[in-house]
């Protein structure tokens, strides 16, 4: 408890200083936090995909692909189960309101996700309802609907300039952590039966579940030589390559979130060096008398010590706890499901310990070493 009045007292005399080191880290963290909050959004496509499933689509995004490749697909050795979905890309109420939606066939479906939950009784009702929607329960809360409610969306320019309205039959729920809970499942007949005649018996692309994950590579190849040299060529690649492909192409984030983590470290060894060293010289005959007095040489390094790690762990979390509260505000509208994960502020902390200590460990050197006499002699 030695500690207590003494630090209070230093990070008290100059005011303004202590505050403009603790935004700094505040500042700092903060951003740092938003970076691991994208990353984790962006990865979480790539982490929660299926080991063993594999996305078939055609040679683009553009090109769909038949519906009678269901069957060929079907019967090559290793595929258990195969799906399909089409990308609808409807808009509710504002543009900026944006949200996956698909429309698929309710009997191939949850064969192939079976990680989502959905209550049995309300899933026949979707069944049931050509016009019937399943949301995801992040997505119902993010909007405030709920089962029975009624959803107007106005369609892609393709599909017409009339509003189609959907009824909000089954709220679906991950069965593991950091599912995506934000997609709308429509029904693909409800498209063919309303779209133009050209969007009748294609799909967007197909989804299959292996029998073993290790036998993607041979099943891959294997779909992809069956449609060789036809008028509508696969690609086929596991899912978790679908998730980083997509990633990748909003620019390498871990370059960045490594790059711009370097540069706030090393920023912030400077700033809280600095701020130290020039504390210990403004503190020389304070320091000088605590060892006159019997205080140890120990003990003004480790006062010296707390003082850095102090100032960096409380901006640090306050940069955190502000970067958590701006995460949950879904800045991205729901683009991007940003998350802090699990165990984030414990390791902003650490991070920001880290940097005090290694920050205070010049000024404190020198404040140990330093000669009573002489420090006495020139206050």
């Amino acid at each position: 408890m030695k500690f207590l009045p003494l630090l209070l007292g230093n990070l008290g005399r100059k005011k303004i200083r202590t505050f403009l080191t603790i935004g700094s880290f505040a500042v700092a963290l903060f951003l740092f936090g938003l970076l691991f909050a994208l990353r984790a959004g962006l990865r979480q496509g790539i982490d929660v995909a299926g080991a063993d499933r594999l996305i078939v689509m055609g040679t683009s995004l553009m090109n769909m692909l038949p519906l009678p490749y269901l069957e060929r697909i079907q019967r090559i050795p290793g595929v258990e189960h195969v799906a399909h979905a089409t990308w609808f890309g409807g808009v509710y109420q504002d543009p900026k309101n944006f949200f996956v939606q698909f429309a698929i066939d309710p009997a191939l479906w949850r064969a192939v996700y079976p990680e989502y939950v959905v209550d049995e009784e309300e899933w026949a009702d979707f069944v049931a309802d050509r016009q019937g929607v399943v949301l995801g329960a992040q997505l119902a809360e993010r909007y405030g609907w709920e089962v029975g409610d009624r959803i107007p969306l106005m369609p892609p320019p393709y599909l017409g300039d009339t509003m189609w309205d959907f009824n909000v039959r089954a709220i679906y729920h991950g069965d593991q952590p950091n599912a995506d809970e934000g997609q709308f499942w429509m029904q693909q007949k409800y498209i063919e039966e309303n779209g133009p005649d050209y969007f009748r018996g294609i799909v967007g692309f197909y989804m299959v579940r292996l029998a073993d994950p290790d036998d993607a590579a041979r099943v891959a190849e294997a779909i992809d030589m069956e449609f060789g040299n036809s008028a509508n060529e696969t690609r086929t690649q596991t899912e978790s390559a679908f998730a980083a492909g997509y990633v990748k192409q909003m620019g390498n984030i871990e370059f960045l979130v490594l790059a711009i983590g370097s540069v706030v470290f090393f920023t912030l060894l400077l700033i809280t060096g600095n701020t130290m060293a020039i504390a210990v010289r403004e503190r020389t005959g304070e320091l000088a008398v605590l060892k006159a007095v019997g205080y140890s040489d120990r003990f003004v390094l480790g006062l010296v010590l707390v003082e850095s790690a102090f100032i960096a762990v409380v901006g640090g979390m306050i940069g955190l706890w502000l970067a958590s509260g701006v995460v949950e505000q879904d800045l991205t509208q729901g683009l991007i499901p940003l998350y802090l994960p699990s165990g984030s502020m414990a390791a902003g902390a650490a991070v920001a310990l880290a940097t005090g200590l290694l920050a205070g460990v010049l000024p404190a050197l020198s404040a140990m070493r330093l000669s009573v006499v002489d420090a006495l002699r020139r206050v």
